[in-house]
């Protein structure tokens, strides 16, 4: 099989219904698999899809294991060649899944790619990063962001200087879509475990960049993101008490004590 495509739930049954019907209606034209992974939900996800989508593999786990664990059953789990992780909150344009299949197979060096992402207005959804630093947290929750300082960081944090149209390489992509190849996996690892939600992403893809795998933002194609930033809602002070933020909070800690350990010189080019 080429391509094993992996929605990962929690409490989001009619998104991923949604999502299936999508790929769906603009199925690839290789032979794929798709595998829904819920998080023990307890809204029937699982009753809905063996229903609705006989064809698709249904997997429950019997508690909320977070994104890196969750996502991980369903790679164990993948036949193909390739693995297409995907939040049950996009919608596949048509042709996008063969454009990326495409261009991931006329590239061997790519371990991990990633499409345009936008919001449902048309506007462009911020999907690819330099690394951060530690302060990036910190500017971003709080109102040091909006000093020169703050806002200089994290302008080049979030690669503000291209109109994100340039098909180039990054330093890690958003998890929301990652289409990444098996035999990279192989070589790499599967997501750390270690994270609950947040930095799973960034640290994968740091890992695919020193294994010697390229990670590339592709605009050729574009999915659509329903996106909500669960760990930003509110203002700054309440935010800081939300479970969200504090699971983002000890994500960030043990990304920085892993890779301060790990550190043993630059990894790519890409700035």
């Amino acid at each position: 099989m080429k391509l094993s495509i992996i929605i990962l739930d929690y409490k989001s049954r009619g998104l991923v219904r949604q999502c299936i019907k999508t790929i769906n209606l603009f199925a690839p034209k290789c032979d794929y698999e798709v595998i829904v992974v819920d998080n023990d939900s307890g809204q029937g996800t699982g009753a809905m899809v063996r229903r609705e989508f006989p064809d698709v593999v249904m997997i429950d786990n019997p508690a909320n294991v977070g994104f890196a664990a969750g996502n991980n059953v369903g790679i164990r789990r993948a036949k193909g060649r390739y693995v297409l992780i995907m939040n049950p909150d996009i919608t596949v344009r048509p042709g996008a899944i063969d454009d990326m299949m495409a261009y991931m197979e006329a590239h061997a060096d790519i371990g991990v790619l990633g499409p345009r992402l936008v919001h449902p207005d048309g506007s462009i959804d911020m999907s690819c990063y330099r690394y951060p630093t530690p302060l990036i947290p910190a500017y971003r929750r709080t109102p040091l962001g909006k000093l020169p300082a703050g806002r200089k960081a994290l302008s080049r944090y979030l690669m503000d200087d291209f109109d994100h149209r340039e098909t180039r390489e990054v330093d890690w992509l958003l998890g929301a879509v990652l289409l990444v190849r098996r035999s990279a996996i192989d070589k790499v690892g599967l997501l750390d475990e270690r994270y609950f939600l947040y930095f799973e992403d960034t640290d994968w893809c740091r890992r695919f960049w020193k294994a010697g795998f390229r990670v590339v933002y592709y605009t050729g194609v574009e999915m659509v993101h329903y996106h909500e930033r669960l760990s930003a809602k509110g203002s700054w002070v309440t935010g800081l008490f939300r479970k969200a933020t504090r699971i983002h909070i000890a994500s960030c800690i043990k990304y920085f004590q892993k890779w301060r350990a790990m550190e043993t010189g630059p990894e790519h080019a890409p700035r």
